[in-house]
């Protein structure tokens, strides 16, 4: 086994790892967990934890 088998080897198993990870992402099930992770930044509630005026 040569160097450019290992090579082959290791782009097929991290092509194999972005499919996976694409398709963990984009599956059906997880789409309205992110669609509301997506709106986060957009709501209304914001915590307070006091007064935050600048000292003199």
């Amino acid at each position: 086994m040569d160097i450019n088998t290992l090579r082959i080897i290791l782009l097929v198993l991290c092509f194999g790892a972005f499919i996976g990870i694409v398709w963990w992402a984009y599956g059906g099930k997880r789409k309205q967990r992110f669609e509301e992770a997506g709106r986060l930044p957009f709501n209304e509630h914001k915590l307070t934890t006091g007064n935050h005026q600048p000292k003199d």
